[in-house]
């Protein structure tokens, strides 16, 4: 909220231009990159997918309800835009690299829509990607062995306009119809 009190500040013609996203992150300081790799191997940035609309999202595959729930939500959403979903990119970015290998991410995301892309880091670059969009994570012990542990996480997508700039957050439990018309905004943009 104060984020989005923030930005309302930065002047007339802005808040015109970007006042259409109820949650607007348009020129905030953070979110600018990342480097992973993605689960068939290769390396990425964001500007791999400079030209589409990149909606990215934190989570990781053993999650019960928050992760399923976002993708399925999200292929919702790409089956609504048609032939316009072509110009979206899904990223999953995992915050658990202990267990999401490159293979359960391969088996995983693409279950949701065959064009999602898992994206993984070792720890280091997991904790330097979160911070650089401020996500929060940590794991949760469920019972007395560690081998059992879920992963409390920041829930939502953070989704970038056709040039690669942080546009918009959208909240976790946003419908696909909500979610069409974000993306719909920046398709158009």
């Amino acid at each position: 909220m104060i984020l989005l009190a923030l930005l309302s500040g930065c002047g007339e013609k802005k808040q015109d231009l970007y006042k259409v996203f109820p949650h607007d992150l348009s020129g905030v300081s953070y979110g600018k990159d990342f480097h992973l790799t993605d689960f068939n191997g290769k390396p990425r940035q964001l500007s791999d997918f400079r030209g589409k609309v990149v909606v990215l999202f934190f989570g990781y595959t053993h999650c019960p309800d928050v992760c399923p729930t976002t993708l399925s939500d999200l292929a919702i959403a790409m089956k609504k835009l048609g032939k316009e979903a072509d110009k979206v990119q899904v990223l999953f970015v995992t915050v658990d690299p202990e267990r999401d290998t490159p293979e359960i991410l391969k088996k995983y995301v693409p279950f949701f829509n065959p064009t999602f892309l898992g994206l993984y880091g070792n720890a280091v670059e997991t904790k330097r990607t979160a911070d650089e969009f401020h996500v929060f994570y940590q794991k949760v012990q469920i019972e007395d062995d560690w081998k059992n542990y879920a992963m409390d996480h920041t829930a939502g997508c953070f989704v970038f306009d056709r040039q690669g700039r942080l546009r918009t957050y959208m909240k976790y439990g946003e419908k696909p119809d909500d979610m069409v018309k974000d993306i719909g905004k920046l398709l158009n943009s």
